[in-house]
């Protein structure tokens, strides 16, 4: 059994870890809110904007279509992953990481696959295995849509010029602050819009027309898939390490307990043995 001094200073060490937790998870908690809020209040726009580009683009005649609706034979695939900078947040970044690395071994395989990735623990893992052309970790820094509009301009650009056939988001989708589902998103060309009956049968004035209203939307929709993507894998970042620290913290406290319940054993055995050990010295004097 270990001695009083090793058990007392695990049970400090302990300690000391546990309120590193317990603060990071009030931490994530707070900023969770605001990214949970921030992503919640976009995505309405960020979808209905998308379907409006499909209906629109689907409906264009073959030799007017936009230049990012090109459907190409797929040889050169680019897929963009979204990690965070920062550890201790579950499986929220080994799960993208595991995804990317299905999607070169297995969806596109015999293909050229390479790789733009934001977020500095992506970036570590893949540059070691496979072929990253770009890494952004100062996103995070300051994400904004100014920031995210000129990562989607050099995407825009990449596949307009003919270096990537298709390029594909992968990233965290956040549900709740326990769930995050990972999200493999085509990102270009645009995919045609879901067939129903009120698109088909919509009939719409269009001013100036509908070329130039698709030529302007198209970037613009680009660039909030592309922010709506990092804001929901921000927020999912927030949950997965809020959850991750509250179960650190609860393991900890478990294991305080059983050590306290294990230094307090020790001491009561060892008072035991002093008081034997004075016994047995007054009777040895008395005899």
């Amino acid at each position: 059994m270990a001695n009083l001094k090793e058990i007392r200073n695990r049970i400090a060490s302990v300690g000391s870890t546990m309120q590193i937790t317990s603060a990071m998870k009030m931490v994530s908690a707070a900023k969770l809110k605001k990214a949970q809020d921030a992503i919640t209040a976009m995505r309405p726009y960020s979808e209905k904007l998308t379907e409006l580009l499909q209906n629109l683009s689907a409906s264009l005649d073959s030799d007017t279509g936009s230049k990012y609706s090109d459907q190409r034979e797929v040889n050169k695939v680019l897929v963009v992953t979204i990690t965070s900078n920062r550890g201790l947040a579950g499986a929220f970044n080994s799960n993208i990481i595991k995804e990317a690395k299905i999607l070169a071994s297995e969806v596109y395989a015999g293909k050229q696959l390479d790789f733009l990735t934001l977020g500095k623990k992506g970036n570590d893992i893949l540059k070691k295995t496979e072929t990253v052309i770009e890494n952004n970790n100062a996103i995070f820094d300051d994400l904004s849509f100014e920031n995210t509009a000129k990562i989607a301009e050099n995407l825009m650009d990449l596949f307009s010029k003919g270096e990537y056939d298709k390029i594909v988001l992968v990233y965290n989708h956040f549900k709740n602050a326990a769930t995050q589902i990972v999200m493999t998103e085509q990102f270009l060309p645009i995919l045609p819009p879901k067939t129903s009956e009120a698109t088909a049968t919509a009939d719409y004035i269009f001013e100036p027309s509908k070329a130039e209203i698709v030529e302007g939307l198209i970037p613009k929709s680009l660039k909030t898939q592309l922010f709506k993507a990092l804001r929901d894998s921000a927020a999912s970042e927030h949950g997965a390490r809020m959850t991750a620290m509250h179960k650190a913290t609860d393991n900890a406290t478990e294991l305080r307990d059983a050590l306290k319940l294990q230094y307090n054993k020790a001491r009561q055995a060892a008072i035991t043995n002093e008081i034997l050990e004075i016994v047995g010295g007054a009777e040895a004097l008395a005899g």
